[in-house]
């Protein structure tokens, strides 16, 4: 039973117009991050937003094609309104900080955050792709006992799964 006292018509009532609208990671460098989302995943920045009393700036990358004409405030807004972003967030300076221990993936002890997902249409040469960039790579796609999916690094050690609608849908079907 749920601690929540609504029925399932007045959540969804409740919650129209909700939209996962990013995941955000630290980054160390700008440069080389963004650099890897957009020329080795394919994503566009579509902001950056500078913070200088604060000492950070805010990268937002997606799979959009198109960013609206419009002034800074539009442009803005509609950034906010697309669903699943990529906000990387750089603490200024990290990047020549030879004494910076990187950021916590997740995935080591105390594990938390797993990784994010990127669906292509074929695993196989998605991966071909990333192997001749040099990308990390933590699980190539037949590796171990879930086959056609793999997992990959960003420059800060961040895991990314790189799956297929029609191959996650096959392992997912055969348990």
């Amino acid at each position: 039973m749920s601690k929540y006292h609504e029925t399932a018509e007045e959540v969804s009532q409740a919650t129209e117009g909700y939209v996962l609208q990013q995941t955000m990671l630290r980054i160390k460098d700008p440069k080389v991050s963004v650099d890897f989302y957009q020329n080795v995943l394919g994503m566009t920045l579509l902001g950056k937003y500078d913070f200088p009393t604060m000492k950070f700036s805010l990268y937002f990358l997606g799979y959009e094609q198109e960013i609206p004409e419009g002034d800074d405030k539009t442009k803005t807004e509609w950034v906010f309104k697309r669903p699943a972003l990529i906000e990387l967030t750089h603490n200024w300076g990290s990047e020549n900080d030879e004494n910076f221990p990187g950021y916590h993936n997740g995935n080591e002890d105390p594990r938390g955050f797993g990784h994010i997902g990127i669906s292509v249409p074929d695993v196989y040469a998605a991966c071909e792709r990333f192997a001749k960039y040099d990308v990390e790579f933590v699980k190539k796609p037949d590796d171990g006992s879930m086959k056609g999916l793999a997992f990959i690094k960003d420059p800060d050690g961040y895991w990314i799964e790189v799956l297929s609608a029609e191959g996650i849908t096959e392992i997912i079907l055969s348990q």
